[in-house]
């Protein structure tokens, strides 16, 4: 895998004189149903996280923070894809999916899928890891299972805290059906008024603020804790609420909207205005899931179900506690044991300082060369987010451009941005404000870089900015001298210690004038024909790959050295698979490590035999992206934003840099072997499109986990002897 005399122009600008495969229609030599359904295979992917959340060798409380992964998937899920799904049927727009399929019919499949996974993923609570959290000490227990005194603690904590601040709506002639914001817990409640006889029916919303799981022991003992849901502690409580009346039945349920925010840009129109409108009306986004638990009467339900217009597919029954994503309030249990062991990240080798206590000048470290790394094994901060603060004080620093999709509530990113720009520097942020969920945060964000004089810029239209850049231009002898940071994830501190993440920290002179044509770009109105040592979309991304796709198949029917591997979050793109199958053909060996999303059907004879699709998942989530081409053994081998999608190809901003230093292939190179290796615990894909966990061995020992040993591996790194 050595690199020698690397040309620093790719040929993957603008110029495709050469270029001769098409890529915008899909290959009809190909046979049909070549293709996964995307959102079955996303469904796929969210079963693999219930897989984890089932096995009995992982801790107890990581068991159920996977519970808790699963349930927030699936709400996302729903308020995207199946939002977005029925919304097309409803306006007749629909057209039919990637396996050519009527969307109805899709929206049917989901719904089965859907209902049996969550019927699992409740399953998998009650006789599994609720289970196993009691025995270590750990309960999630019912008002029944509480002896007097608890009881007595509860009824001062609802006194005290809850009672306050309930807000119980009643529903006849003069109070219509409320509205029921999405995601919610609520409480059905018909009661009898005992001086007229009559049925009434009310609403009763949990408070959202306050924790999911309430501590019922006061014990200070780190080895026990009981929990109860807010729910139930209130459900028990319905006569302080309603006094007088009769309680007939109560009963838990759920409302899940359309929140997919859709901004029709226009040039002329205040882009921020415009998404805070539409953000507006993300809330009253129409019902399309209601889950209710399983012992509500035919009574409650059938009013739910005509106040929200839902139909009966759209129902899913569930034993209680509803929305286990609740889970995620037991993290503030200390209980060390029951958790993946504690490890910390380490600095990069070539930032760590070579003396104690020391301070190292990142500039003086990258102009030396390329720094690659990988997060959450090294640390974030001591890295990009050093870089970033150093870059903000240095006073040789004259400008800092940046990229921002999503970041942290406390960001120390965007304060270096806001104290590079009060020291003088001028500083361009390009924040993306469509980030999906983040889109609030970001317009607050924007604004107050705004306010310490950041150059705050929004992208182009039509087109969100995913691509994660930074571009620091320092004076240096006279002359001009640009660091680069180009990266696989965001610039969140926090994610960045459970998101696994490969960036570049840089001073080539190449990738600094790439990055100032992009950056004119995205902040004015320069079109950009062509990139040196970037691949950019949505120009030049989709054919640059396709063209390395096509060099391997070529090099495999000349007999040359061939080989294609790539690790994405997804992987649908209908051109990008058609591109691997071909290769696969001429016999080019491909190696697809992803995350979520598969459309591509691996192991096919006359197809895809040559093909290999795996997935890893565990404690980091894999989010880096990796393009690596064997190019006669001259290896090509990129990093960046973006996967093997549409929008990403089509719709977005996103950048790959291409890798130089061998030892950065080496390391590339050995991540993947060990990714594929049989020895390793992952999913492997068949060409029946079913997913299938390896995870021991023929004597039933645990396989090789990649995370735990690359964190070995890379904390255990020694800085090499310096010969005297």
């Amino acid at each position: 895998m050595a690199l020698q005399n690397i040309p620093m122009d790719t040929g993957l600008g603008g110029d495709d004189d050469d270029f001769d495969i098409e890529v915008d229609a899909m290959d009809p030599s190909l046979p049909e149903g070549r293709y996964l359904d995307r959102e079955l295979s996303w469904l796929a992917f969210n079963q693999r996280v219930l897989e984890l959340a089932e096995d009995p060798t992982i801790p107890e409380l990581e068991r159920a923070n996977f519970l808790a992964i699963f349930a927030s998937n699936l709400d996302e899920f729903f308020m995207v894809r199946v939002a977005g799904l029925k919304r097309r049927i409803l306006t007749g727009l629909a057209v039919p999916t990637n396996v050519g399929r009527a969307p109805s019919d899709v929206l049917g499949d989901i719904s089965l899928k859907a209902h049996e996974l969550q019927e699992r993923h409740a399953r998998a609570w009650r006789t599994l890891v609720s289970p196993a959290l009691g025995e270590a000490g750990i309960g999630v227990v019912n008002w029944s299972d509480l002896d007097a005194a608890d009881r007595e603690r509860l009824d001062v904590y609802f006194a005290d805290q809850l009672f306050p601040i309930l807000m119980p709506l009643a529903v006849d002639p003069a109070h219509p059906f409320p509205y029921i914001s999405g995601l919610s817990i609520n409480l059905a409640i018909r009661i009898r008024n005992s001086k007229t006889g009559r049925q009434e029916f009310a609403r009763l919303k949990v408070p959202q603020m306050l924790p999911r799981f309430i501590r019922v022991d006061r014990s200070e003992s780190l080895r026990n804790a009981r929990f109860i849901s807010l729910e139930e502690v209130i459900a028990n409580h319905l006569d302080d609420l309603f006094p007088g009346m009769e309680i007939l039945e109560h009963h838990v349920f759920r409302v899940t909207r359309n929140e997919d925010v859709e901004v029709e840009e226009d040039e002329s129109e205040n882009l921020i205005q415009a998404l805070e409108r539409e953000l507006l009306r993300r809330r009253f986004g129409p019902p399309i899931r209601l889950e209710v638990s399983e012992d509500m009467d035919p009574v409650t339900l059938g009013l739910l179900v005509r106040e929200l217009d839902i139909t009966e597919q759209e129902i899913y029954r569930l034993p209680a506690p509803l929305d286990l994503g609740g889970l995620f309030s037991l993290g503030g249990v200390d209980r060390p044991d029951l958790r993946f062991p504690k490890r910390l990240p380490t600095t990069a080798l070539a930032l760590q300082p070579s003396e104690a206590n020391g301070k190292v000048d990142f500039f003086d470290v990258i102009s030396r060369g390329d720094v690659l790394l990988h997060h959450p094994y090294e640390s974030f901060a001591t890295s990009v987010q050093e870089f970033l603060e150093q870059a903000a004080a240095d006073p040789h620093v004259l400008a800092i451009k940046q990229t921002l999709y999503r970041t942290s509530g406390d960001s120390p990113i965007v304060e270096a941005l806001i104290q590079a720009a009060e020291a003088g520097k001028q500083v361009l942020a390009l924040v993306e404000i469509k980030a999906r969920f983040d889109e609030q945060a970001n317009i607050t964000w924007a604004r107050k870089l705004e306010k310490a004089g950041v150059h705050v810029v929004y992208g182009l239209v039509g087109l969100k900015t995913h691509c994660k850049l930074a571009h620091v231009i320092r004076a240096e002898n006279g002359r001009l001298q640009s660091y680069s940071h180009i990266g696989t994830g965001n610039y969140n501190p926090k994610t960045s210690r459970i998101y696994e993440d490969f960036g570049l920290l840089t001073a080539d002179a190449q990738v600094g004038k790439d990055l100032t044509r992009l950056f004119n770009e995205l902040s004015g109105y320069a079109i950009e024909k062509k990139f040196k040592r970037l691949l950019v979309a949505p120009l030049h991304l989709r054919k640059g790959l396709l063209k390395h796709i096509d060099t391997e198949r070529r090099n495999a029917l000349e007999g040359k050295p061939s080989g294609i591997r790539i690790k994405v979050n997804s992987i649908v793109d209908e051109a990008i698979i058609d591109a691997l199958y071909r290769a696969s053909n001429a016999g080019v060996p491909v190696e697809v490590w992803v995350r979520g999303i598969c459309s591509l059907t691996p192991g096919v004879p006359g197809l895809s035999e040559n093909i290999r699709v795996r997935s890893i998942l565990g404690r980091f989530l894999e989010h880096s992206r990796i393009f690596a081409f064997e190019n006669d053994g001259d290896p090509h081998t990129f990093i960046g934003s973006a996967d093997m999608m549409h929008r990403n190809l089509d719709r977005r901003v996103e950048a790959l840099v291409r890798l130089v230093e061998p030892a950065h292939l080496q390391e590339i190179h050995e991540i993947f072997d060990l990714a594929m290796d049989p020895g390793t615990s992952a999913w492997n894909l068949g060409p029946d499109g079913v997913w299938t966990r390896h995870s021991l061995d023929a004597e039933g020992a645990p396989l090789v986990d990649l995370q735990d040993k690359l964190m070995q591996q890379i904390t255990t790194r020694r800085r090499p002897r310096t010969r005297r």
